[in-house]
This record gives structure tokens, C-alpha cells and sequence, in this order.
């Protein structure tokens, strides 16, 4: 475990910047002792992988560390600067990018997506008297769609391809019930709405992202194609088969392609790049990625009371007594994370693993440590 020297070297050398971060107490320090002997313990009993850890508090990480392995052949460690795919993580950066378009005066987030995006009246037949699907049911998983189109290889297909495939999957996806109606998790709701912000702009989707949050934000070692230099430090994924076995093979071929799941699970990242998106989403950045409104709207759930509480591109965590935490899971072959923050506070928590389910609930333990942390913080 790093002691409070290293804790802090550490935030300066990702970090960057200062913004706020103080100096840890004992009773933080004991908080971060005890969450990373907990890690070193799952992964060691899990046999499989690595995690890699992070906390963040307003622009600094102040406190990251690998657990396990990134290639357990090849005996390379997991790392502060190890990359993962981070799945569904991916979905908070894609309604980012619609908030941001928002801002800058492309489009309303109430806005009908048909409006740019036509080919959506393909879509199977909606409810009688069921309104139009906007920007906003897309983003916040109320646009009544199924989860998945039934499509057969949807989910499979070189990367460069992935538009062809959400065009297709169009018609192959029926709804569930009427927008607005409830909340309704669709993997291809996101999916439509990162092709349609790139009809919006004119600018494809992957580009867009790259230039409004990967760019400005510095998050050099993030983005949809892993590059040569994204290749050195890319964790092998892994699955363990029900028989025992582990494969690493249908991870690997991911990489090249998975269909149209490129603006709901496309995304690569480190525990210090996803810092740097928390720290945008709390205003802390250099560069915030949002104004004032725009982060509040991240915040506040958009779906019917007493439904599942998402905003736009976040779930958001309650527990009585607790401020609420806004964040995101993600679970793609080989690779799971979780990412929750404090956005008052700016504390946050990030945990990414080459492997899926393990002795560690991601969601739970990010969580469990983000309340006590920010409970440590207040009292001083």
C-alpha cells in the first residue's frame, strides 16, 4: 500500500494540475489501506486477472493502484496506466456529447430524432398514440425500445462498419412500450443516438467524441481504435468458461469489431483518463466539458418518479442519509468497470478489470468507498 508520500507524488504526476485535493487524513488514508487490501485479496482468489484502481478528488487523482495481472502469460502486472475496454461506461460520454451539442446550439435535447435521422420511422410499430422519440428519451433509456435488435450479428462486425450495422438494426428493433413512458435499458437506443449526433454535426461519431472530450480533457490514452501505442499497455481480456477454462480469444477479436456497439461500449480508458472525465463533469477540469446547466442536468433523473433514477448518460445511487452518486457500470466480453462520483464534492471512484464477475462487485464497492470517503472529507 502507498504511503501518504506516494499518494501525493501520484497526484501530481497524473493530476496534472492542483484543484482542491487536501492533504489525506489518517482516517482516509485508513479508508484507501483497508479498499485496496480488499482488492488484493478478490483478485488473488479470483485467479484470473487485474484491477486497476483510482480515487479522484476535484482535478487530482489522488490515489491509484493496479491489483493482479494485466496478461497473466506474459506475467505483465495491472497498472496505473493499464488501458481496458470500459463498456457501457462508454454510454455517459456518448449523452455528454449530447449536452454539449446542446450548449453549443446543434439541437435541443427534446428535439425528434427523426428530424435528422429519417430512417428511424423504420423502427417497429409504436404504441397507439405514442409521441415521437427524442434526443432526451435516447439518452436517458425512456424511448420505450427493446434492449437489443433482433438482428442477427449485430453485436459482431469489423469497427469500421458499425454505422451500416445500427442502420440495419433499425428495423429489427421494436419497442417495449411508449417513450417517456418508463425507464427501459436499450443498448440500441445509444446506439442510435451516437449515429444520429453524427448526423446532427456532420461529424462522425467517433471523431466527435475524440474532439469535444478525449482532446480537450487530455485523455491521451482513450478512444474507440486501439492505436499501436494503446496496444503496449491494453490488458488481455478474459472469460472463464463454465467448464474451468479460461479464454482470452473472443475478448481479443472484439477489439477489431463488435457491430454497432460502438457508442454504448466502445470506449478504452485508464483509471487516469476516466479521472480526468469525472473532474469535467465536476467543474474542477481545466477544461470543463459542461456549463453549470449542462452538469446539473447530469445529475438530476430524468426518468418517472419512483423508476430507475438515470439523468443523461448516468445512473445515479441513492441511499438514505448519503448524497446521491451519479456514475456507470460496464461489461463487455472480458472486461468490467465501474466509475461513481460525488459531484459536489468532486470525489470519485474508478475500478476497471480485465476479467467479468469476481469476488469484487464493482458497482457496490466503488460506491461503498465514494460514501465513506466523501463522509471523511466533510468532517474536515
Amino acid at each position: 500500500m502507498r504511503g501518504l508520500l506516494s499518494i501525493l507524488l501520484l497526484s501530481l504526476a497524473v493530476g496534472g494540475a492542483q484543484g482542491g485535493a487536501q492533504a489525506p487524513s489518517g482516517a482516509w488514508e485508513q479508508a484507501l489501506a483497508e479498499f485496496a487490501g480488499r482488492l488484493a485479496a478478490d483478485v488473488e482468489e479470483d485467479g484470473l486477472g487485474g484491477i486497476t484502481a483510482g480515487v479522484v478528488v476535484g482535478r487530482d487523482l489522488v490515489w491509484a493502484q493496479g491489483f493482479g495481472w494485466a496478461d497473466r502469460d506474459r506475467r505483465i502486472p495491472a497498472g496505473v496506466g493499464t488501458i481496458y475496454r470500459v463498456g457501457s461506461i462508454s454510454k455517459s460520454f456518448t449523452a455528454v456529447a449530447l449536452l454539449q451539442l446542446q450548449e453549443r446550439g446543434y439541437l435541443d435535447v427534446d428535439d425528434v430524432v427523426k428530424g435528422v435521422l429519417p430512417e428511424l420511422g423504420g423502427l417497429g410499430e409504436p404504441p397507439v398514440g405514442a409521441a415521437p422519440i427524442t434526443f432526451r428519451h435516447l439518452a436517458t433509456h425512456t424511448a420505450g425500445l427493446i434492449r437489443e435488435p433482433e438482428l442477427e450479428g449485430a453485436a459482431e462486425g469489423p469497427l469500421e462498419f458499425w454505422e451500416d450495422k445500427i442502420l440495419a438494426s433499425i428495423s429489427a428493433t421494436s419497442f417495449h412500450g411508449a417513450p417517456g413512458e418508463a425507464y427501459r435499458y436499450s443498448n440500441i437506443g445509444f446506439g442510435v443516438l451516437g449515429y444520429s449526433l453524427g448526423r446532427a454535426t456532420g461529424t462522425p461519431f467517433m471523431e466527435l467524441v475524440d474532439a469535444m472530450l478525449f482532446q480537450p480533457l487530455g485523455m491521451g490514452s482513450s478512444g474507440f481504435v486501439v492505436t499501436p501505442a494503446m496496444a503496449e499497455h491494453l490488458a488481455t481480456g478474459y472469460v472463464r468458461l463454465r467448464d474451468g477454462s479460461v479464454d482470452s480469444e473472443a475478448p481479443y477479436q472484439e477489439h477489431v469489431g463488435r457491430g454497432y456497439k460502438v457508442p454504448n461500449g466502445g470506449i478504452y480508458s485508464t483509471v487516469g483518463d476516466l479521472a480526468r472525465f469525472v473532474s469535467g463533469m465536476t467543474g474542477t477540469s481545466s477544461a470543463p466539458v459542461l456549463g453549470p446547466e449542462g452538469r446539473r442536468l447530469a445529475r438530476i433523473s430524468q426518468t418517472p418518479e419512483g423508476d430507475t433514477p438515470y439523468s443523461f448518460g448516468f445512473s445515479i445511487s441513492r441511499r438514505e442519509g448519503e448524497p446521491d452518486l451519479v456514475g456507470h457500470g460496464g461489461s463487455v466480453a472480458g472486461y468490467t468497470a465501474h466509475m461513481v462520483f460525488e459531484p459536489d464534492s468532486g470525489i470519485g471512484v474508478i475500478l476497471l478489470r480485465n476479467y467479468g464477475g469476481g469476488e469484487t462487485n464493482l458497482g457496490r464497492a466503488a460506491r461503498e468507498l465514494a460514501w465513506r470517503l466523501v463522509g471523511i472529507r466533510s468532517g474536515y
